[in-house]
């Protein structure tokens, strides 16, 4: 006769978060999706996913990575896993969270996901370039979720910053984030087509991260970018046409110690043989990233 047995068979161990931080980030390499939406590489982006999923916080950090994961919350990073890599979809837009310049911004696919390098030059308050205490009024030229508006109100409690972008969408999004960071006394956001419907002022700083990808290398984009707003990518065969509209109408709009700080990317080349006057400053970024200029407001006026 079969003998029964009510013996309790042994639970396999609950995965900790360290653990599914490294299960995640060697899905993501063998999958070789692409880093360039908040992060450069497969861990970074797996301890995003898994602290989002488990609804932990990154300033707790290797802390929590011994605490073991609830069947709940294991099942809630496997499905993002696999959102993103089967739909090649970026994490901030699964998320709709990202971090730029120290803050936590809303984001979704109606707003590019912030990474600029301008943040490290928005933490130094863009000393050199220009003395710090006298800046009282920035303007951000197409500032789609409001991440570079938002973090120069910070770094400058004293200034007030207008953003401006032509997409309702974005509008919406931007609005979110002031709200939310509590800064709508100082942070003004206006649709507008670069400087069509900016009113008549003279800035300190006009900062601008706008679309500089060129057509031929708009078809030659990994598979994520295709959810970004491609309105806040394609800029024309070469990549310049908003630079060249900025270029237009800031030296109206730039105080006479005023400076110009404009994103471009991998469009730097095309930029200077398109402009060899003019004495762009080329910032170096220490934690990665550039295509970055500055330009004086005098020097922008001479051109």
């Amino acid at each position: 006769m079969r003998r029964l047995s009510h013996t309790r068979p042994k639970a396999e161990p609950s995965e900790t978060v360290g653990a599914a931080i490294e299960r995640c980030a060697r899905a993501l390499a063998r999958a070789r999706v692409h880093f360039g939406h908040g992060t450069d590489n497969a861990r970074d982006e797996a301890a995003e996913l898994v602290f989002y999923a488990a609804r932990l916080a990154h300033e707790q950090g290797g802390a929590v990575y011994g605490k073991p994961l609830t069947p709940r919350r294991r099942a809630r990073i496997d499905a993002l896993l696999e959102q993103r890599i089967k739909r090649r979809v970026p994490l901030a837009y699964l998320t709709q969270r990202a971090f730029f310049a120290g803050l936590e911004l809303y984001v979704d696919e109606r707003v590019l996901v912030p990474r600029s390098p301008i943040a490290e030059l928005i933490a130094a308050r863009f000393e050199p370039w220009i003395a710090s205490r006298g800046v009282r009024r920035i303007l951000d030229v197409g500032t789609g979720s409001g991440a570079i508006a938002l973090a120069c109100a910070q770094a400058f409690p004293r200034a007030r910053v207008d953003a401006v972008d032509i997409s309702p969408g974005a509008l919406a999004v931007a609005r979110r984030n002031v709200r939310r960071l509590g800064l709508a006394h100082r942070v003004k956001v206006l649709r507008s087509n670069h400087f069509a419907a900016v009113p008549p002022c003279r800035y300190h700083i006009i900062v601008s991260n706008p679309p500089y990808v060129g057509r031929s290398e708009m078809r030659r984009l990994p598979p994520e970018y295709a959810f970004e707003p491609r309105i806040a990518l394609a800029a024309g065969n070469d990549g310049l046409d908003s630079v060249r509209a900025i270029f237009a109408a800031a030296p109206r709009y730039l105080a006479d110690e005023g400076i110009l700080v404009v994103e471009v990317g991998n469009t730097e080349r095309v930029l200077m043989r398109a402009f060899p006057r003019l004495p762009f400053i080329w910032p170096q970024i220490e934690m990665g990233g550039g295509g970055v200029f500055i330009l004086r407001a005098a020097d922008l006026k001479e051109r």
